[in-house]
């Protein structure tokens, strides 16, 4: 899925704010419509969604193409595993004021005063509840447990508590009635994940994504990587084949498709077997995951790629049909099947 543009919004003097907009790229299939509706009835109804998923499914392009038709500014907080509370809410910072005030009268004397206050500044989420705006949490569960736990009132009560500013009068503040959280998270086990607490759970609604439908995938590379869908789908059949040959069965992922893609646009290549620079690309792009396959000890990785390859694409020197041969081509499928019919119900006759 591709990402949508973003501009600062003049309006506000918050610089972390940020309004997402509709891109032309942004890739809308049944699938993603699917999801799409389904979470904008969940943030309609005033509850937080939650996209969980493994890497590459797509989950903070959504969390932006939510935010975009929810059409509030964004406050756009990454999970961090140093994260405490005043990361998130604000802290009281020392501030030094210093005046200098000179006599104009006798020029001599000078009056110097200097006083040293503690100011209170406003972190993201903060910003995000007093404005009544929308809140990204991406990756939410790579910050402690006991960081996110000021999340707890803003999602049951509506109410957010600063206890730094108690002492004005301030510690409790009501959250805007236009706010909303998006939080995208990664499988538990994933490496600097931690896990998250059953009360935060509870206050969410989960949509879990897992790699899209072929026919998603195949949109989403032609549109991202400028290729027509011939190509695509060769690559986006390699991509999945390789994906289930190795023990994650979530990699490689959709960015392979699309890296590969944009590689072989650049260059005006084309995915067929034979082909040296495109085996190669294949190599580099999926080598993380599907290296790891071995047999008998020894890496088997590379006849792996080139045999997927083989029973993916044509050969070198392959032409795909354009779209008048394709259209030949099913007028006579349909002739012939047809005229099977025909001596069938003559047969049965």
């Amino acid at each position: 899925m591709t990402l949508e543009s973003l501009r600062p919004d003049v309006g506000l003097n918050d610089e972390d704010l940020v309004v997402p907009e509709a891109s032309e790229s942004f890739v809308s299939t049944p699938y993603v419509e699917e999801v799409t509706n389904r979470a904008l009835v969940y943030l309609r109804a005033g509850y937080p969604v939650h996209l969980a998923g493994p890497s590459g499914t797509g989950k903070t392009t959504m969390a932006f193409h939510l935010a975009a038709l929810w059409g509030r500014p964004v406050t756009l907080i990454h999970g961090n595993d140093e994260f405490s509370v005043s990361d998130l809410i604000g802290t009281n910072d020392a501030g030094y004021r210093r005046s200098k005030v000179v006599d104009n009268y006798i020029h001599s004397v000078v009056r110097t005063e200097e006083e040293m206050r503690q100011m209170w500044v406003d972190n993201r989420l903060t910003t995000a509840c007093r404005n009544g705006d929308t809140l990204i949490y991406d990756e939410f569960n790579r910050s402690r447990p006991e960081a996110n736990n000021v999340l707890l009132s803003v999602m049951s009560e509506g109410i957010l508590n600063l206890p730094g500013l108690r002492t004005a009068g301030e510690g409790y503040l009501d959250v805007g009635g236009d706010f909303r959280a998006i939080f995208t998270s990664n499988p538990e086990e994933y490496a600097g994940t931690h896990k998250t607490q059953d009360a935060l759970a509870d206050r969410m609604i989960t949509i879990r994504l897992n790699p899209p439908d072929r026919d998603t995938e195949i949109e989403i590379v032609k549109a991202k990587a400028g290729i027509d869908e011939f190509e695509a789908g060769h690559i986006v059949d390699i991509i999945r084949e390789l994906r289930g040959s190795g023990e994650n069965k979530t990699r490689p992922t959709l960015r392979a498709g699309i890296a590969i893609g944009k590689i072989l646009g650049m260059v005006d290549g084309r995915a067929r077997f034979g082909d040296r620079f495109f085996h190669g690309v294949c190599y580099d792009v999926v080598s993380t995951e599907s290296a790891k396959v071995l047999h008998d000890g020894q890496s088997i990785f590379h006849q792996l790629v080139d045999s997927v390859i083989k029973q993916v694409c044509p050969p070198v020197g392959a032409q795909p049909r354009d779209d008048a041969a394709n259209a030949q081509a099913q007028v006579k499928v349909k002739a012939v099947n047809a005229a099977f019919a025909t001596k069938l119900n003559a047969f049965r006759s």
